[in-house]
């Protein structure tokens, strides 16, 4: 080129296009020249404004989520074991869900000065600005008549409702400072086991399976069993897959009759037979999955091996005849008869089969004061049916060798008010301020209690634990880090603590 031609002056055109390409280059060329320059540029304006610490705070931040939709294996089988974030202390989750909102005042949390102002008003300055789903604002404070008294080692205190628990207060932390943002039952509910209070996000079963699948090739990889009166407010979604693909949604057992419905085959229909045709419609399947790769047909094959092979494995898992007379008698089981213990011998099995995920539903602790949902016989009714069940539980796991691979929950949506809400009987309304849950095995650091309450059990004072926070902590021991376990919907990258959620460290063994 000449110098003549090198000094002709670029058309407006070609000046476009040249600063297009720039452009380009320094957005799309992420791991090059551009990509450096902005390290270096926010290396010294981040370092000179937050210094070293926040320098290596800055590259500490999580890099960019993996979809483990994408993984290899997952093209097969969608609840393929995938690699966790980093070494996990727990593979398991036994949920034991208390629906309704257990009270805390009269089951964890002693107060005796609430029983010394019982019958007084509560103070303006707790209850300003504050919604409550029944009660006025100027309800009276209620006592506890329930005795308390400090339990093994750890010198828990539980009341005298929980006497098996008693025996296990070493192998559980106690978390007296849980808080949560919603106050009617099925917002509530939603909010403890999906991370929102909206219909139709994820389950936390559904989070854990989609992130690292199932070791039960037999069985789900998320089962759900109830027991209670009823089933819970806000009912499927409590355990549902919202978004993601419906492979990971919880599966409901019954426990009496077959263990699911329309599992047998049809008289007439031989094994043979029934094989030839699952394979004939997965093939299609197949060629359909191949064409458009959209996950729902990878679950839809999933879902017809995984029946097959529940012909025989759900029948064996609800067929406890071979359980020792002894553990029997430690669970309070009565074959034959459903109830919370037998729910708790059956998530003992699962998490032997390698099932992931397991969520148990009791109802009804919505002790609101009418008769049958006081705090009287109906609160001692309700601990006698969940109490020994639950301590079992603990006891089995860990006489198995399964409680350090398997984190036990134990709690429900909110708690209740230190003012009563006097119906027909002594009752309490919703709280979400301050309420307790207890956890157990998979890196859970036991013998403790966590949290502090004020002197009538209103605010959380010390140690407030959410419950993003929880669900933060389980999935970390889990091995997932809750920041990286997104799933892209609607133009957005969700995950079980929506934007919040911090480790409780003190939970850590």
């Amino acid at each position: 080129m000449s110098e003549e031609s090198r000094q002709v002056p670029l058309s407006a055109a070609e000046q476009l296009r040249m600063l297009a390409g720039r452009r380009h280059f320094l957005r799309d060329c992420q791991l090059g020249v551009g990509a450096m320059a902005l390290a270096s540029l926010l290396d010294q304006s981040l370092g000179g404004a937050l210094g070293a610490r926040g320098r290596s705070a800055f590259a500490a931040a999580p890099s960019a989520p993996v979809d483990p939709l994408r993984a290899p294996e997952r093209r097969t089988d969608p609840l393929a074991v995938l690699p966790t974030h980093y070494t996990p202390r727990a593979k398991n989750v036994i949920f034991l869900f208390m629906a309704g909102g257990p009270s805390q005042l009269e089951l964890f949390d002693p107060k005796p000065r609430l029983s010394e102002l019982h019958g007084q008003v509560i103070p303006e300055s707790f209850v300003a600005n504050k919604r409550f789903a029944f009660i006025k604002r100027d309800a009276k404070l209620l006592g506890s008549p329930r005795k308390f008294a400090k339990h093994g080692q750890s010198g828990a205190e539980v009341s005298e409702c929980l006497p098996h628990l008693t025996k296990i207060v070493d192998d559980v932390a106690l978390v007296r400072s849980m808080k949560t943002d919603v106050f009617n039952h099925g917002p509530a509910k939603f909010f403890m086991n999906t991370g929102s209070p909206l219909f139709g996000r994820p389950s936390m079963g559904a989070w854990v399976t989609y992130g690292i699948g199932s070791e039960s090739k037999d069985l789900p990889g998320f089962v759900v069993l109830q027991s209670g009166p009823r089933g819970p407010r806000g009912g499927a979604p409590n355990w549902g897959s919202g978004f993601l693909p419906t492979t990971y949604q919880g599966v409901p057992f019954r426990t009496g009759g077959a263990p699911i419905l329309d599992l047998e085959n049809p008289a007439g229909i031989s094994p043979d037979r029934q094989r030839e045709f699952i394979g004939a419609v997965n093939d299609f399947n197949r060629l359909r999955l191949d064409a458009t790769g959209d996950p729902e047909i990878a679950t839809r094959i999933a879902s017809y091996e995984m029946a097959f092979r529940m012909q025989s494995s759900a029948p064996e898992l609800m067929d406890i005849r071979g359980e020792t007379a002894e553990t029997l008698a430690l669970y309070g089981v009565e074959p034959g008869k459903p109830s919370f213990a037998y729910n708790c011998l059956l998530a003992r099995r699962l998490v032997q089969r390698g099932v992931r995920f397991v969520q148990l539903f009791h109802t009804d602790w919505d002790h609101h004061g009418n008769k049958g949902t006081e705090l009287g016989e109906s609160l001692d009714k309700i601990c006698r049916e969940t109490d020994q069940g639950a301590a079992a539980l603990v006891q089995d796991l860990k006489r198995l060798g399964l409680l350090n691979d398997t984190i036990v929950v134990w709690g429900g949506e909110f708690g209740r008010t230190p003012q009563g809400e006097i119906r027909d009987f002594p009752g309490r309304d919703h709280h979400i301020d301050a309420f307790t849950m207890w956890l157990a095995g998979g890196g859970i650091k036991p013998g403790q209690t966590i949290g502090k309450t004020d002197e009538i059990g209103y605010y959380t004072v010390e140690d407030p634990v959410h419950v993003h926070d929880l669900h933060a902590t389980i999935l970390h021991l889990l091995g997932l880090d809750h920041r990286k376990l997104t799933f892209r919907f609607q133009g957005r990258d969700f995950r079980l603590t929506d934007v919040a959620g911090n480790i409780v460290n003190k939970l850590l063994a």
